[in-house]
């Protein structure tokens, strides 16, 4: 069935931060635990979910629920893409209504949150507070954005399982690219409470369970090697 090769990806471990991917491949027939040093780890499933290509991208619709914190993309009544999304915090939540796709930008910094750099010095805060002379700013990555209304976005960073953002939604890494590559400029994106697609393509999907993994050092980071581009991650033509 389609809807259940939105799943079917071929079984991956992997221990992931942020946006830069380190997988490793196992056979779970083979291995089922991770060995490192001493220490026995059990092994992560990845959180991987299948994207496709439209046939009419002037069809594509993005739907977003933030009660079940969900991204279906849409193509009429068939899903291209179902995955997870972090979504706003309370007191700065995800904006909600009808709007459309703005902008794209595959390496976009943000320009309220980020780093202010100084030589080695490396410390972590906000563009409109310096903490010195001397310091210049960076902003955190914000790879593959989608942007529907001004200062709001998809883009690729940690899924947590609660309220975490600043009211952008957040991609899972594996995910975000070929949400990228699906939509267009001018793609509808409706926010809401809830989806009806909730109930079918949204009940009990899986996951990511790696949103509270260590982030990659501050100096890679701030530098252009944090942006990867996974030859993998590419939406596949419809079965």
């Amino acid at each position: 069935m389609f809807f259940q090769a939105l799943f079917d990806k071929p079984p991956v471990f992997a221990f992931s931060q942020g946006c830069m991917k380190h997988k490793l491949l196992i056979l779970p027939a083979l291995l089922a635990v991770v060995l490192t040093g001493c220490q026995t780890i059990a092994p992560r499933a990845v959180y991987d979910p299948v994207g496709y290509k439209p046939k009419n991208p002037s069809n594509v619709r993005v739907k977003v629920s933030l009660q079940n914190r969900m991204v279906y993309v849409m193509e009429g009544s068939k899903p291209l893409l179902v995955t997870a999304t972090a979504i706003g915090l309370p007191n700065k939540p995800t904006p909600r209504g009808n709007f459309s796709v703005i902008e794209k930008i595959e390496n976009k910094r943000s320009g309220s949150y980020g780093f202010w750099v100084n030589g080695s010095n490396i410390i972590a805060g906000t563009s409109g507070e310096r903490p010195g002379a001397g310091y210049h700013y960076v902003g955190f990555p914000m790879q593959y954005w989608v942007g529907f209304s001004p200062g709001y976005g998809l883009h690729c960073g940690s899924v947590w399982p609660v309220p975490r953002t600043h009211g952008c939604l957040r991609i899972h890494e594996n995910a975000a690219r070929e949400l990228y590559e699906i939509v267009r400029i001018g793609t509808p994106v409706n926010i809401a409470q809830t989806q009806p697609e909730d109930a079918t393509l949204g009940k009990n999907p899986p996951r990511p369970q790696d949103y509270n993994d260590p982030d990659p050092p501050k100096a890679l980071t701030i530098s252009s090697a944090v942006f990867k581009k996974d030859p993998n991650d590419i939406p596949r033509d419809q079965p």
